[in-house]
């Protein structure tokens, strides 16, 4: 590398990409979903059995 694209790379790393990323909020939302299915359907498939 020559001297001058040394600094161009480098404040092409700290500048870095602006992509769009989900929502952490949505991915929350939908993980929490899935484990109240996965919750309900344990406890609808556990009904007959006895306790013990």
């Amino acid at each position: 590398m020559t001297t001058t694209t040394v600094p161009l790379l480098v404040r092409a790393a700290e500048e870095g990409t602006h992509s769009a990323s989900p929502n952490p909020y949505l991915i929350g939302a939908i993980a929490l979903g899935v484990l109240l299915i996965l919750l309900l359907a344990l406890v609808t498939f556990g009904n007959g059995r006895e306790h013990s």
